[in-house]
């Protein structure tokens, strides 16, 4: 019992000192890979980078401690960071304060709905997320995660679209316009030293080789070079025309902003007074409030847009600032310093007097040293009541890719796996993470495997890696600064090439022409309708459940004949012919409310079909359970039948149909030596008298009859 609530107590049994060394050496070479993967798949989730070491401390351990999988590595993901950008881009401005809030919010709802599900042993909800959903939705996730970094690859910056494609063409249009060559540079080389050592020397962290070797050339180069400066140095009206436009609809905004607040609150109000015309003038209010807020957002999109497509040349003065002249306007005899300069813009209102130029590349920057404060998040009921869905998808996700990657090592290792039990201390550690300020995370595909080649014997090495990313956020964070951002989005493009997987598609396709068709949809509707990543899977789960629905209101009802092989099959199938006088009827599937009638309509057809039917056996094999609908369907069927002159029995009844005929007393209707145990014998028993003078010279359910 107490190795059930605390499994990790198993560990221990003929514990030795060589375990002890491999988990060492597996929890430290995980470490390794998780650092700079943490801060990737941060920044993909929409947070500063160092919010991925957060997520790095405390989950890695306590799924460990309280999970059944001793390989399993848990942390941030891929697939789970986007869908954490997904559900939060709606509510707040990516990397804002209420933004971080809201991720860990997320993360507390993910624990809880998890650890629910374990507590309850409801692990086999995740069922509704079909493998041709599932397979679909990730290869569409890989390329919206990939194509999500073009603009970090490219050193540019747009603002994001309703849709994803519309924000990568913005992206090619900007690249086109302007590509920041060092920082693609610094990516491309990231990806050469990964892609190298993956092939040439795979026992090497590839990742962590391309982070130091390039945060080197950072550092050495000044791949950074900001200069805050005043409005006044930028000689062109144009450009101080805009920035003040833009900084006016900013104010606008941020003014229309504290009003809106007001308005729900005044809104608030009047609802619970419960005077109708005090509401609908609180409505009107918020709407018109609204709707300069969408106004003004427009209007500053438009001129952050232009702001960023100016580019220019810096000119130094003889005291050693800076003049800005536009790049390719600049006065005759006047030298540029070489730099292309922009200037950096957000959502706030720009400082004129301390506007940001941009002259380099973008680093990781400033990553606070020391552990996050610990504290329980804030609930907020409407933050809570939109999050709610996405912590349900985020949730299944997450475990799905948990628990198949740990059912994969399982079956290397031999170790025995409980679902309800690792859905426990997944639940747990999002929980945990979420004191200690993490965003959701799960388990990750690449650093289990990196575990488990590495030998790791139990969960100590997921502690030891959680030691180890403490250490570096104590001691080593300045050493991060320099780490160029480009080169973050290469480690998350070369992690999620693993996902694509082509050959999914084509595998669901052979096993039914259906689930092919779903993945594919799921794919096209993921991509389409991304960032709304939601939408995607709901598409996929829609269409799993109305094929399931449909198969369940049609199951197949073929007539049986005898094949080559001696066994009885279907005749359609396999060009065979039928016998005239007796029709041994399969009925594939469960026989209740939603397709009763759909067998008594199969077995009208036939005998309006087939003149000189005299006795209808139901193949009840497939028929593994019957409900109140379905046993009042069967016992008019038999009375039908038999007013035509045509007698019906059963074969292969199964004992829980059996159990319903005797407490319904149908068996009795039907007559008890009018249900067969086989096929065979079913066929013995009324072959005689059904076939006494009549022409038939060979009985296709004796002979094999091909038809010819």
């Amino acid at each position: 019992m107490i190795e059930k609530i605390f499994p990790f107590i198993g560990w221990f049994k003929n514990y030795g000192g060589d375990a002890l060394k491999a988990d060492l050496i597996s929890g430290l070479t995980v470490a390794l890979v998780l650092i700079p993967q943490s801060m990737a798949y941060a920044q993909l989730a929409g947070l500063p980078s160092y919010y991925g070491l957060y997520a790095s401390f405390l989950p890695p351990m306590i799924a460990a401690l309280f999970g059944s999988s001793r390989q399993l590595a848990t942390g941030p993901v891929a697939v789970v960071s986007l869908m954490t950008s997904a559900s939060l881009e709606p509510l707040a401005t990516a990397g804002s304060e209420g933004y971080i809030a809201y991720a860990v919010m997320l993360a507390l709802m993910v624990g809880i709905f998890q650890l629910s599900l374990g507590v309850l042993r409801l692990g086999l909800v995740v069922n509704f997320l079909s493998h041709p959903v599932v397979n679909g939705f990730t290869n569409a996730a890989a390329i919206i995660i990939a194509s999500s970094q073009f603009s970090k690859m490219f050193g540019v910056y747009v603002d994001s679209s309703e849709h994803h494609y519309e924000t990568i063409i913005n992206v090619c249009r900007a690249a086109m316009h302007y590509t920041h060559w060092p920082t693609l540079f610094m990516g491309v080389l990231a990806f050469a030293i990964m892609y190298a050592l993956k092939k040439l020397l795979p026992k090497i962290p590839n990742v962590l080789v391309a982070v130091v070797i390039t945060t080197l050339i950072s550092w050495a180069v000044g791949f950074e070079h900001n200069q805050k400066v005043s409005i006044d140095t930028i000689l062109f009206e144009d450009a101080r025309l805009s920035i003040e436009s833009f900084n006016n609809a900013a104010n606008q905004i941020s003014d229309f902003g504290k009003k809106r607040t007001a308005a729900n609150h005044e809104l608030e109000k009047a609802v619970s007074s419960g005077n109708a015309v005090e509401v609908i003038d609180a409505e009107y209010n918020l709407k018109i409030i609204n709707h300069n807020i969408d106004q003004f957002k427009k209007e500053a999109h438009e001129y952050r847009e232009k702001i960023r497509s100016f580019l220019f040349q810096g000119v130094s003065e003889p005291d050693g600032s800076l003049k800005f002249y536009l790049k390719n306007n600049m006065p005759a005899g006047v030298k540029g310093d070489g730099r292309t300069w922009r200037v950096k813009i957000g959502n706030n209102p720009l400082n004129t007097q301390e506007l940001l130029m941009t002259g380099g590349g973008a680093v990781v920057g400033t990553v606070p040293k020391g552990l996050p404060s610990m504290s329980i998040p804030k609930f907020d009921t409407g933050i809570l009541l939109h999050l709610f869905p996405y912590a349900a998808i985020i949730s299944l996700l997450g475990f799905m890719e948990a628990i198949s990657i740990a059912k994969a090592m399982a079956a290397k290792t031999g170790q025995r796996l409980d679902p309800n039990q690792e859905l426990i201390g997944q639940g747990l550690a999002n929980i945990f993470g979420a004191i200690g300020k993490s965003y959701p995370t799960s388990g990750s595909f690449s650093r289990s495997a990196v575990n488990l080649q590495s030998g790791a014997v139990t969960g100590l090495s997921s502690v030891v890696t959680s030691f180890a990313v403490v250490i570096v956020l104590l001691f080593f964070t300045p050493l991060l600064y320099h780490l160029p951002q480009s080169v973050l989005a290469a480690v998350i493009m070369m992690a999620v090439i693993g996902l694509i997987n082509v050959s999914g598609f084509v595998h669901a396709w052979h096993a039914q022409w259906y689930d092919g068709t779903i993945s594919v949809l799921s794919f096209i509707a993921t991509l389409v309708f991304a960032p709304h990543l939601d939408k995607g899977i709901m598409v996929g789960v829609v269409l799993s459940l109305g094929v399931f629905l449909y198969k369940s209101m049609r199951p197949t009802v073929p007539s049986l004949s005898r094949h080559d092989d001696e066994g009885l099959k279907d005749a359609m199938t396999h060009g065979l012919k039928e016998c005239e006088y007796i029709d041994l009827v399969r009925f594939d599937g469960p026989l209740f409310f939603a397709n009763a009638s759909y067998l008594e309509d199969k077995i009208s057809e036939r005998m309006l079909k087939r003149k000189k039917l005299k006795h209808i056996v139901i193949v009840a094999n497939g028929i593994n359970d019957m409900d109140a609908s379905g046993e009042e369907v069967l016992s008019l069927l038999i009375d039908n039948v038999r007013s035509s002159g045509v007698d019906i029995s059963l074969s292969g009844v199964n004992e829980s149909v059996m159990a319903v005929l005797k407490r319904t007393h149908l068996i009795d209707k039907i007559g008890r030596d009018h249900v067969y145990p086989t096929m065979e014998k079913a066929i013995c028993s009324v072959h005689t008298h059904t076939h006494h003078d009549t022409e038939e010279m060979a009985c296709p359910l004796t002979t094999v009859c091909h038809i010819s």
